[in-house]
């Protein structure tokens, strides 16, 4: 019968592909409420749940869904999801790991070049018919130095990026062994005070975890070069942004290229976005058609395995699977 298969409750919509997937095997219900308590009323007796940006996957709102065995971040970051509290309420997560790393990549790149060749001024001076004032001041990534905090995914490909460019690039992941890092094209230096002093260009490609949340503050902008540039487009609590601004404001970096903020959707009074050496956008890094449909494809395949009973390629809470669904 229809009703003995699993309810999956997707908290927004998802690739129409992603979704056909699940009904194949699940009923499937959109809730388009994005708080805690309207997800809560339509998950209630829900076997899944599949979240998007809002709301967090709480403690509460697993605890709240009595049914819930197993919940799916779409996309990567797992920062929204209390994955602790998931483990003891005995719910399996899954997301989907690398879906969307090479458009990240794409990005992180399009950010350095719109700022090295400072494409914004350069496109404002020639629709106001300005052909002498724009056309000194370029520079060129051929020949600098790139560092890149977090070799995974998308740092790995950043790097292939750059090298091809002709820049020498340096990498920092303390969990990645030094020979793997030379294999994705990286010189391994041994710590971030190490890595910062060196480089012309800095990219940041980490989770957002105790350790990384304000990495990226007034001491270790003060190890940079003056006139670096500083690239973000992983989580944007690594960064301090109102160290971030001082060192655009004086002249300690050149330029930044931010598609993450401290706060999101961030206030239309942020002083950073007053700036002029800043290129903004608003996480949309790993938002291309081609993500989309695979973060989709990639985390409902992953749900289904759960419910079918068999275990996910990739668990993220591993120490759950020989109690999942006991409370």
């Amino acid at each position: 019968m229809a009703t003995d298969r699993p309810l999956v409750v997707l908290a927004g919509p998802i690739h129409p592909d992603g979704k056909a997937v699940l009904e194949k095997e699940a009923r499937v219900v959109v809730c388009e409420d994005e708080t805690e308590v309207g997800l809560v009323k339509a998950a209630a007796g829900a076997q899944g749940i599949l979240f998007r940006i809002r709301p967090r996957c709480t403690e509460s709102l697993m605890a709240a869904c009595r049914s819930l065995k197993v919940v799916g971040r779409h996309g990567v970051g797992l920062d929204t999801v209390d994955i602790p509290a998931a483990t003891r309420l005995g719910v399996a997560v899954v997301h989907a790991p690398g879906s969307n790393s090479q458009a990240v990549a794409e990005h992180a790149l399009m950010l350095m070049l719109t700022c090295v060749k400072r494409t914004f001024a350069v496109d404002k001076a020639t629709r106001a018919g300005d052909w002498g004032t724009a056309r000194a001041g370029n520079i060129e990534l051929g020949g600098k130095t790139l560092g890149i905090v977090g070799v995974g995914n998308v740092g790995r490909r950043v790097s292939k990026f750059a090298g091809a460019l002709g820049m020498r690039v340096l990498g920092y992941d303390k969990y990645v062994p030094d020979d793997e890092l030379r294999r994705r094209g990286a010189e391994p230096v041994a710590s971030l005070e190490a890595l910062l002093p060196q480089v012309d260009v800095l990219t940041c490609h980490t989770p957002l975890t105790p350790e990384t949340r304000h990495m990226i503050n007034e001491k270790t902008i003060g190890l940079m070069k003056p006139g670096a540039i500083y690239i973000n487009t992983s989580r944007g609590p690594v960064q301090d942004e109102r160290a971030l601004f001082e060192a655009l404001t004086r002249g300690k970096l050149g330029a930044a290229g931010l598609d993450v903020w401290e706060d999101e959707p961030t206030s239309a009074d942020n002083p950073i976005l007053n700036l002029q050496n800043v290129v903004c956008s608003s996480h949309v890094a790993g938002v291309t058609r081609e993500a989309t449909r695979q973060a989709a494809m990639q985390v409902s395949g992953e749900m289904l395995r759960v419910l079918r009973g068999e275990r996910p390629d990739v668990l993220v809470n591993p120490d759950v699977w020989p109690r999942l669904g006991q409370r």
